[in-house]
């Protein structure tokens, strides 16, 4: 298989890159980067650390962060598995890359930068659902922000319903342990999982 080896290949073969791709990138918030990320309910976080990289998805009821500042946005850590891979790769090796999602726009928004893990008391109960407040409070500081190119969610028709997955096509997580873990009570996993998930919401 013949492959790119050098990054000089690689730009020979792609060319240069359009203006509008450079010229997006900034370090800080504009106006209306600011709009979009509001507007957004997900967003996937990658993280590194010494055990190698993750991806984990992101969501709230309205936005998914608050900006603080031009260049500081806020993400509460709401209930989750308790695996805390993102977290603890951000204790030890601060860098972050986050992709925004919002629901009917083919603009997504990216945000590269660095984050700490806050538990001051201050923070944490800034943020309050249903009575609850996160553990902790993702504070990312940015370091490029953009838009990016919309070609992939129009490629994939994202937010078409009539292409959505027909559900009962596809695998329950109970079904996936099953194949995993010998004896595992998938059934039961499927069956308790909504009323699990709406009293750990938050």
């Amino acid at each position: 298989m013949r492959r790119i080896e050098t990054v000089e290949e690689l730009k020979a073969l792609y060319g240069m890159p359009v203006e509008a791709s450079i010229i997006k990138v900034r370090p800080s918030l504009t106006l209306a980067y600011r709009r979009m990320i509001e507007a957004s309910p997900f967003v996937a976080l990658a993280t590194a650390g010494p055990e190698g990289l993750d991806c984990s998805p992101r969501g709230d009821a309205a936005q998914v962060v608050h900006v603080e500042d031009e260049r500081t946005i806020l993400m509460p850590d709401w209930r989750g598995n308790n695996r805390v891979d993102s977290l603890a790769n951000i204790v030890r090796d601060p860098r972050v890359a986050l992709m925004f999602l919002v629901p009917g726009s083919n603009t997504a928004m990216r945000v590269n930068g660095r984050a700490i893990v806050a538990v001051e008391s201050a923070l944490v109960e800034r943020f309050e659902m249903d009575g609850r407040h996160p553990r902790s409070v993702i504070v990312i500081t940015i370091e490029e922000v953009h838009c990016q190119c919309a070609r992939a969610l129009i490629r994939s028709d994202l937010w078409n319903p009539d292409k959505f997955a027909d559900l009962k096509q596809l695998p329950t997580v109970g079904q996936m342990m099953v194949e995993i873990k010998q004896g595992f009570d998938g059934a039961a996993y499927d069956r308790e999982w909504p009323g699990r998930a709406a009293g750990t919401m938050w």
